[in-house]
Parts: C-alpha cells; sequence; structure tokens
C-alpha cells in the first residue's frame, strides 16, 4: 500500500513538473525547467557573491589594499560566474546555445566595432592588473606630464598632477602610449638645465662655476654622476648644459628651479655675462648713398 501511494506521489510529481507552460518557439517551456532555472540563477548570485567576498579576503590577508585593483578582480570574477550561471539556466530551459551564440557573435561583431575604444580601455585595464608595472602611487610620465596615480578602474586610470588636477587617463593610453614610470626599479630623475653665456666669457672659468654648482646640488646618493656639458654655440650665446639627478621626479621642477637660481647666482658672482640675444646691425661707411624715389 505504501510502495503504491509512494508511486502516486512520484507520478503526480512527475507530472506536475512535466506540465508545459507555453512555447517558445521549439522550446517546451515546463515547470521543471522553469524551476531549474529559477534555481540556477540563485545559485549564480549566491557564488557570485561568495567568491567576491573570499577574493576581498584573499587581498586583505596579502596586504593589498589597492581598490582599483580589488574591484577590477572581483567585477570580473562576478562577470564571469554571471556568464557561466546563465548559460546554464538557458540550456535548462532546453534552448538551443549553439543557434544563440550564433546569432550572439554576429551582433557581438556589430558591437565590437560600435565599442572598441570601450573594449581597449578595458583590456588594457585587465593588462595593467595582471603585469602589475603601473600601481597606484607610481609617478608616470605621460605625454610629457608629470603625474601620480591615484586610482585604477576597469575603464580609466585616476592620476594626479602636480597642480592638484585629477586626471582621466584612458587604460588604452598607458598600454599603448610611450609612458615613462619613474618609480618602477629605480625612483630617480635628472634635471637638465640649459643656460648661455657671453662669447667673450672664458669657458674654462665657466665650466669650472657650473661644475660647483652642479656638485652642490646634485643628490650623492642616487648613485649617477652629475655633468656640465658644452652644447652648442648660438646666435649670441656659447650654450651650456647643467644635468644632476633627484630621487624625487615629483619634486624635479622645484629642484629645477632651485638649480636655475644657484647658476644665476654664481655665473654673477664670478662677473660671467650671461648671454641674451640681441640683433647688431653695422653701417658700411664707404658705401654709395642710396638714391630716393622720385
Amino acid at each position: 500500500m505504501e510502495e503504491q501511494v509512494e508511486a502516486s506521489v512520484k507520478a503526480h510529481f512527475q507530472e506536475w513538473m512535466d506540465f508545459e507552460l507555453f512555447h517558445l518557439g521549439t522550446v517546451s517551456l515546463t515547470v521543471g525547467r522553469v524551476l531549474l532555472a529559477i534555481f540556477a540563477i540563485a545559485m549564480t548570485f549566491l557564488i557570485s557573491t561568495v567568491a567576491r567576498r573570499l577574493v576581498r579576503r584573499t587581498f586583505k590577508l596579502r596586504g593589498i589594499d589597492d581598490v582599483g585593483r580589488v574591484g577590477l578582480v572581483t567585477n570580473l570574477l562576478h562577470y564571469l560566474v554571471l556568464l557561466i550561471g546563465f548559460t546554464t539556466a538557458l540550456s535548462a530551459l532546453g534552448i538551443d546555445l549553439g543557434a544563440l551564440f550564433a546569432a550572439g557573435a554576429v551582433f557581438a561583431v556589430a558591437l565590437g566595432f560600435a565599442m572598441q575604444n570601450i573594449v581597449q580601455n578595458f583590456v588594457g585595464g585587465v593588462i595593467l592588473l595582471m603585469e602589475r608595472s603601473i600601481k597606484p602611487g607610481d609617478v608616470l610620465e605621460v605625454e610629457q606630464m608629470i603625474v601620480r596615480i591615484e586610482r585604477m578602474g576597469i575603464r580609466s586610470t585616476v592620476a594626479r598632477s602636480r597642480d592638484g588636477e585629477d586626471l582621466l587617463i584612458p587604460n588604452a593610453t598607458l598600454i599603448q602610449g610611450l609612458v615613462r614610470n619613474r618609480s618602477l626599479h629605480r625612483p630617480l630623475y635628472r634635471i637638465r638645465n640649459a643656460v648661455g653665456v657671453h662669447y667673450e666669457s672664458d669657458l674654462q672659468k665657466t665650466r669650472e662655476v657650473l661644475q660647483a654648482v652642479a656638485k652642490k646640488q646634485h643628490d650623492d646618493t642616487t648613485g649617477e654622476q652629475w655633468q656640465v656639458l658644452l652644447t652648442g654655440f648660438g646666435s649670441s650665446s656659447v650654450d651650456f648644459e647643467v644635468a644632476v639627478w633627484c630621487r624625487d621626479p615629483w619634486r624635479s621642477r622645484q629642484l629645477a628651479s632651485e638649480l636655475y637660481f644657484a647658476m644665476w647666482n654664481a655665473l654673477k658672482r664670478a662677473d660671467i655675462t650671461i648671454a641674451y640675444q640681441q640683433l647688431d646691425v653695422h653701417f658700411d661707411a664707404d658705401a654709395a648713398p642710396m638714391r630716393r624715389a622720385g
């Protein structure tokens, strides 16, 4: 008797699960398939939440507190879990994924052309995350501008200039363009200041004066050597370049200003004239006078 009741319950349950709700093309959607799809979606969000918490905890245990990097990893993981979960749900509904992916591929190509820049920036963010060649706190030279990285996101990176401006730099620019990372291996920066002296100046004395300035302003802890070079003969000056090294690229502009002040004062004390552009006009006394028109 019990077996008959159990068999009857199973039969009614199976009949209820196989009850057809409606048709979607050639697919027959039953109660069982819909419940299975709902269960798959619910488990997808649950797994995504747990996985993101585990990732955040792992980063925290390793001492990585970069919000941008953690957010990028958790978002990528979230989208990956959602993709797998919704694919499973569609398969549970009995939808032909092959035909769906074929139609989706055409749509993806069209969407890819329309969102090419966004995709490039997204991929660039992933590459930066994996390589870790650029990270928050690094001092970069991008398009002849020195900036400090504040946050790294999926689409763009937030940097701050030495003028206190917050800049949004597309990740593709950091991947494809010429970027100098002043904090990657050696946080050193070379300051080059140019100066021109009069042609009547004693060049040997000028070099000695500039060498004394360079030696005083140079940071010896960098392990590099300062230089004073004669770089050329200009139209109105003999040109020198004073090059020193510093350990703080962020302060390079201020240090360059201090170097200019030191060069100016030293040359003035040595009575060496700093040249300025001028034009000399000479008249030939033996030349024939010009005739007036008319």
